[in-house]
C-alpha cells in the first residue's frame, strides 16, 4: 500500500515537471532586458527564448517575432532546442511507460516485466529531468557572464527569465519523481509474487505413505493400548 503511494507520488510529481517542461520550452523569456544604468530606456522591454523574440512598448502593446532560420541561430540556441524538446519526447514515454508499470493499473497485471516497466519509466524520467537541467543552466550561465561584463554595453545586457526559473523547478520535479518511482518499483520486484494454487498443491509434512488414499489400517500394525495383537497370540 505504501510502495503505491510513492508510485502515484512519483508519478504526479513527473507529469508536472513534463508540464512545466512544456511550459517553458515554448515561452519566450529565457531573457529579459535589464533595466540597470542611466542610459536605459524604460519604454522598451526585449525577451528573448528558443523560437521567438518579443518587444514590450509602455503603451501596452507588444510584438513577438519567430526565428524564421534555423541555421542562423548560435549554436548553443540550437542545441537548447534539441535538448528541450528530446526532454518533452523523453518525459511523455516515460508517462506511458510508468503508467503500465504501476500497481495502481490493470494494464500487465500480473506479470513480473510490471515492476520493470515501473522503473524503466522512472529512470526515462530521471535522464529527461538532466536534459532539461542541461540547457537551462547554460542559459543562466551566459546570462550571468554577460551581465557582468564590462564589455557589453548597458543596453545590451539581459536578465534571468521566468522560464530559466520554470526550467529548473520543472527539471527537478521531474529527476524527484523518476526518482520515486525506481525505488517505489524496485520494492516491488524484490517480492516474489504469491501462488493462490502453491499451498494447496504442496504435500503436507508429516504424512506418513500408509494413510495416503481411503485403506484401513492392516492387523498386524494396529495396536491398542501400545502393545501389538501379536503378542496376546
Amino acid at each position: 500500500m505504501a510502495s503505491s503511494a510513492v508510485e502515484l507520488l512519483g508519478f504526479s510529481l513527473s507529469l508536472l515537471g513534463l508540464v512545466g517542461t512544456l511550459v517553458a520550452t515554448l515561452l519566450p523569456h529565457w531573457r529579459r532586458t535589464a533595466h540597470v544604468g542611466p542610459d536605459i530606456l524604460t519604454a522598451v522591454s526585449h525577451t528573448k527564448g528558443l523560437w521567438m523574440e518579443c518587444v514590450w512598448h509602455s503603451t501596452g502593446t507588444f510584438q513577438c517575432q519567430a526565428h524564421r532560420s534555423q541555421l542562423a541561430l548560435p549554436p548553443d540556441l540550437r542545441a537548447a532546442r534539441a535538448l528541450m524538446v528530446t526532454s518533452c519526447s523523453l518525459s511523455v514515454l516515460a508517462c506511458g511507460m510508468a503508467a503500465v508499470g504501476m500497481r495502481c493499473t490493470r494494464c500487465a497485471e500480473g506479470s513480473p516485466a510490471k515492476a520493470s516497466a515501473a522503473v524503466s519509466g522512472g529512470t526515462v524520467f530521471i535522464v529527461a529531468g538532466l536534459l532539461c537541467l542541461v540547457p537551462v543552466s547554460w542559459s543562466t550561465n551566459d546570462v550571468v557572464t554577460d551581465f557582468y561584463s564590462p564589455v557589453l554595453p548597458g543596453g545590451m545586457r539581459y536578465e534571468l527569465g521566468q522560464a530559466l526559473y520554470l526550467g529548473f523547478a520543472s527539471a527537478l520535479l521531474t529527476v524527484l519523481g523518476g526518482a520515486l518511482l525506481c525505488t517505489a518499483g524496485r520494492c516491488c520486484g524484490h517480492r516474489a509474487p504469491s501462488q493462490p494454487g502453491s499451498l494447496r498443491n504442496a504435500p503436507s509434512c508429516g504424512t506418513p505413505a500408509a494413510y495416503e488414499g481411503n485403506h484401513g489400517p492392516s492387523l498386524a500394525s494396529a495396536s491398542h493400548g501400545g502393545y501389538r495383537l501379536s503378542d496376546y497370540v
